[in-house]
């Protein structure tokens, strides 16, 4: 968003009610060439009869045999050797069964999640409206983490919850430690409702002054909720797959035109769930291979028809909002984030892509690796880099050489300042979720 936007700026869903929280975002594949190499065994040579024979001349192979394998045996040949089996030889090599691929991250999902964060540091320093129909990213981070989670959840469903929340809290706790106390620095006294900064079921409360760094914990809390709820919602999906995933965009119309839900915290997460429930169990249905047996032509009319509705509700109810951004419109937002992660979702399974071409690019794979990495470090501190970006900018203007060459109106220099703060609380705050995922901290993963 603009500085200018940053004050009595609002989100999430729902009735209005004390500052909202917006809908901005956030959580953890590979590639391997199967390659083992074919060596036919060699043939040895015929042993020469004693008594001289006129074989005619020499007959050469075209092509020299590969190269054999130190540790293999040759087998004794039955038969002379001639053109015609070691033809047979080349063509039964490629059939040999290739080496087991190991485990590895997907590159294509890694790559997802990195644009997505830059997506949102973009969203909220220009505060383009269309950013989010251009790549829906909250939509695109809810499937990911589904897919994700449905994969965990072959493990003890109590183990890997507790295994989720561990990665996510102490970095929430890191973080939030440092805005609560800037809070009450600025006359905030918190009630009861202090126990939302320890697990944030619901939105933690804050005052105005620290609205811009707290409006964006509403991504943890539906984050968490999902992880909360994923093992049922896992053993109904597979109940009746495709009928579940269809009944998840209806929630959101009961809410739109039925029930609006209850004024509170509780309603402010019933909105959210809502939102992006298709997306999560979209997920699911990637990681259980669902998508992959459904008609090309099918997934294509139904991903174009839902994305169109989210458009054509968007533009022509912008008088409820006062724009079309989508982050405004929860109704507009699911559908037009369902047809565009299932496109993007059976796209992966349908064409087999996991971009495992980005690691011949080095330091465009380590940057998706960082990003992966420290994804909640830069969703949870990118807002307050935006923030100090402003008062950094102000110090440039009494340098006169500064002042001079340098773009210190321009937002677009305050993205660039944002994104290099943003790059010290990787360094500085990033261990955090070393910590959490235990592992041994570190300035940048390796």
């Amino acid at each position: 968003m603009t500085w200018e936007q940053q004050q009595g700026y609002g989100g999430g869903y729902g009735p209005p009610q004390q500052p909202q929280q917006s809908q901005y975002p956030q959580q953890p594949y590979g590639y391997d060439a199967y390659g083992q190499p074919q060596q036919p065994y060699p043939y040895q040579q015929q042993q020469q009869p004693s008594q001289y024979v006129d074989y005619g001349p020499p007959v050469y192979a075209t092509a020299p045999l590969p190269v054999v394998e130190p540790e293999l045996e040759p087998e004794p040949e039955t038969e002379p050797r001639s053109e015609p089996v070691a033809e047979k030889v080349v063509e039964e090599a490629p059939e040999s069964k290739p080496a087991p691929k190991p485990a590895g991250r997907d590159r294509y999902f890694d790559t997802l999640r990195a644009v997505a964060l830059i997506r949102v540091v973009t969203y909220h320093t220009f505060g383009w409206a269309w950013c989010g129909m251009v790549f829906p990213s909250m939509g695109i981070m809810f499937g990911l983490a589904g897919t994700l989670m449905a994969k965990s959840l072959e493990r003890p469903a109590f183990k890997v919850v507790k295994s989720r929340m561990r990665r996510l809290l102490p970095p929430f706790w890191f973080w939030g430690f440092f805005v609560v106390v800037a809070m009450m620095i600025h006359d905030w006294m918190p009630g009861w409702q202090i126990i939302f900064w320890v697990v944030p079921v619901g939105d933690p409360p804050g005052n105005s002054w620290g609205l811009q760094a707290w409006e964006i914990l509403w991504y943890l809390r539906t984050y968490l909720w999902f992880v909360l709820l994923s093992p049922a919602l896992l053993w109904i999906f597979r109940k009746a797959p495709i009928p579940v995933l269809l009944l998840t965009l209806v929630p959101i119309v009961v809410l739109k035109y039925v029930w609006a839900g209850p004024d509170n915290r509780f309603g402010n997460a019933l909105w959210d769930l809502s939102t992006y429930l298709f997306c999560w169990i979209l997920g699911f249905a990637h990681r259980d291979g669902v998508l992959q047996k459904l008609k090309p032509f099918l997934v294509v009319t139904l991903s174009i028809a839902a994305i169109a509705f989210g458009g054509w509700y968007a533009f022509t109810h912008q008088a409820e909002a006062g724009t079309y951004d989508l982050d405004e419109n929860p109704l507009a937002q699911t559908y037009w984030s369902a047809g565009y992660v299932m496109l993007l979702m059976w796209a992966k399974a349908y064409f087999n892509i996991d971009f495992a071409w980005l690691t011949r690019f080095k330091r465009l794979d380590r940057t998706v690796t960082i990003f992966n990495s420290r994804a909640v470090t830069i969703y949870l501190w990118h807002e307050i880099a935006l923030i100090l970006a402003v008062p950094l900018i102000d110090q440039f203007w009494n340098v006169p050489a500064f002042e001079k060459w340098l773009p210190l109106e321009s937002q677009w220099f305050m993205f660039g300042i944002g994104w290099i703060l943003i790059a010290v609380f990787i360094v500085l705050c990033g261990w955090v979720e070393d910590v959490a995922a235990k592992k041994k901290p570190r300035l940048l993963p390796s």
